[in-house]
């Protein structure tokens, strides 16, 4: 539902028939789901981050991020090539960027730098429930973005973008974030960057039945 609600306030200045017709629709799926379930598992109260973005998704070549926050082990307490268990997200930051940005890099590491600002309070909060954070990974599907954060790539056309985004690198450098690619696969961010059909919806979320 985020993506479709981050799209129609983006509308509501100069809305449409097709607006009202977008707005009855969300309505009768929420009509229609009424007992949505999040699933928790036991685990290490580590903080996980998978960002994602999605470019040029949105009306005047605007671009989507979107995060998956959610607890588990963090991968330094894990036998070598394991993989943390995923459990229910704690946090789905999913905004449209208001600018108008150059790259497909750019919008990724812009992912980054979100997901990292929404992830400070969450870090203060799990600490003052008495579970010590270890430097949070974040995994993105972007191999550019990847290596600005981590300081890997020299500064030449990435001058042009803009230099909030490069707190997450300070972080970075802090040992406050671990930063890292994957392939976008398996990324659950993936899912509310974008709008989808009808029938990827059903492949992805599948209903939760009683045992």
């Amino acid at each position: 539902m985020l993506p479709a609600l981050g799209t129609l306030a983006s509308q509501q200045g100069q809305p449409t028939e097709q607006t009202m017709d977008e707005v009855i629709q969300l309505l009768n799926y929420a009509a229609s789901n009424p007992d949505p379930v999040i699933r928790y598992h036991a685990s290490d109260m580590q903080l996980l981050i998978e960002s994602d973005a999605s470019y040029l998704s949105e009306a005047k070549a605007r671009s989507r991020v979107s995060g998956y926050h959610y607890l588990s082990s963090h991968p330094n307490q894990l036998p070598d090539g394991a993989e943390p268990p995923r459990n229910g997200a704690i946090s789905i930051p999913c905004k449209i960027i208001r600018n108008v940005l150059a790259s497909a890099a750019e919008v990724e590491l812009a992912g980054l730098f979100i997901n990292g600002q929404e992830a400070i309070p969450e870090r203060y909060t799990l600490e003052e429930l008495g579970h010590p954070q270890l430097a949070t990974p974040i995994v993105t599907d972007n191999a550019t973005a990847t290596g600005i954060a981590n300081d890997n790539i020299k500064q030449k056309r990435s001058k042009s973008m803009d230099m909030r985004f490069f707190w997450i690198r300070d972080k970075v450098r802090q040992g406050i974030f671990i930063v890292y690619y994957k392939p976008g696969k398996t990324n659950l961010a993936n899912y509310t960057t974008k709008h989808h059909s009808r029938k990827h919806h059903e492949r992805i979320i599948q209903p939760i039945r009683p045992t």
